[in-house]
């Protein structure tokens, strides 16, 4: 099963980590000033994530494929890593929806 994990930044922002079960990151979210909003922010995954819709799939400058997780509002909660093919990015989203529903929180910082 996949986690949450909460962190905070050099610069005192908090931010979060999806991570799947294999421990590798999946998604990752904006810097946030207070907690309570990146608590949102995970709340906001779970409930979007389910939703292909809200996932825009993206190619980088250097050919790199990624994706971004939008709420409703078209707001981006999360970003992926790079991939190197359309395939990988396509797996990373399945994990995402996969882990993300039920995920538990790891509050790091």
């Amino acid at each position: 099963m996949g986690k949450f994990v909460i962190t905070k930044r050099s610069n005192g922002e908090f931010q979060f980590n999806l991570k799947a079960s294999n421990g590798q990151t999946i998604l990752t979210s904006e810097g946030y000033s207070a907690k309570s909003s990146c608590e949102n922010g995970i709340e906001s995954v779970k409930k979007n994530a389910k939703d292909d819709s809200n996932f825009e799939k993206k190619t980088s400058s250097n050919g790199k494929y990624h994706f971004s997780l939008k709420a409703t509002n078209g707001q981006i909660i999360g970003s992926s890593e790079m991939y190197e093919s359309t395939a990988a990015r396509d797996n990373g989203i399945e994990s995402v929806q996969k882990n993300a529903p039920d995920a538990d929180t790891d509050d790091q910082s």
